[in-house]
């Protein structure tokens, strides 16, 4: 089973690239995106060209803002949308859809922001998002995947010194909140594949980040520790384009 997840900053601008036509060469069974920026009926139209899905979207009361969606080719048992906790659940962040042997979770998790205005509520959210993950996990295990907005050590942003404790998504606090995901058990696919690879899945539209190669690797797959076994491949598909997020990408032996 192949899965793929992509923050496609705009479902509607996306489509106007070539999203449809990078979806027919994933071959993904599951395709997870993250920062629709529609209402659930706009992205639903969006994607009215993309055949053999089922489409499930959550959207923000904001319009124009944040906003989730999952793809999968094959119908779940059962779809869960946010979290259940009022303060958490107005921007449309967290999909999860249920599956014989696990659920999958796409997540877009919130900016700390300029100046890290946000860097507190940021941390009750991923305090909050991990107990939302033990509560999925009580009866299976759990793929997420997403934007999870945090670069978790040195290797995964190409300067790391100047933006420690400096920038949004490289704090102590937000690196903290991934390693106590990591530490309830999750396993960091690409990593554990490849522990020593330099790859970034976002790169700033400023100063020709991207052909610059001047990245942040802040797209994941995270799986629960006994679907190790499973894991066959994790790839950062820096070749496709159409938003300042490439796609990640997670291949599971069933």
């Amino acid at each position: 089973m192949r899965m793929v997840s992509w923050n496609v900053n705009g479902i509607r601008a996306a489509m106007k690239k070539d999203f449809a036509e990078a979806l027919q060469h994933f071959s993904a069974d599951i395709i997870c995106l993250q920062e629709t920026k529609a209402q659930d009926e706009q992205v639903c139209e969006a994607l009215k060209p993309i055949t053999g899905y089922q489409l499930f979207s959550n959207s923000a009361e904001r319009k124009g803002y944040s906003g989730t969606a999952i793809l999968s080719k094959a119908e779940p048992l059962s779809v869960q949308y946010d979290m259940g906790i009022d303060e958490h659940d107005q921007e449309g962040r967290v999909i999860a859809a249920e599956y014989n042997d696990f659920y999958v979770v796409t997540v877009y998790t919130p900016n700390s922001g300029s100046e890290l205005k946000r860097l507190e509520y940021r941390q009750q959210w991923d305090a909050d998002f991990l107990n939302y993950l033990k509560q999925l996990e009580e009866s299976k295990p759990v793929i997420v995947c997403g934007d999870l907005n945090v670069a978790h050590r040195d290797i995964d942003l190409a300067r790391p010194k100047p933006n420690y404790n400096k920038s949004a998504g490289y704090t102590q606090a937000e690196i903290d909140g991934l390693d106590n995901i990591i530490d309830a058990g999750y396993i960091d696919t690409f990593r554990f594949l490849y522990p020593e690879q330099i790859k970034y899945s976002w790169w700033s539209y400023r100063a020709g980040a991207r052909e610059k190669n001047v990245g942040w690797r802040i797209d994941y797959f995270l799986v629960s520790k006994n679907l190790r076994e499973n894991i066959s491949g994790a790839d950062i598909l820096n070749d496709v384009t159409g938003s300042d997020h490439c796609p990640v990408q997670l291949d599971v032996k069933a």
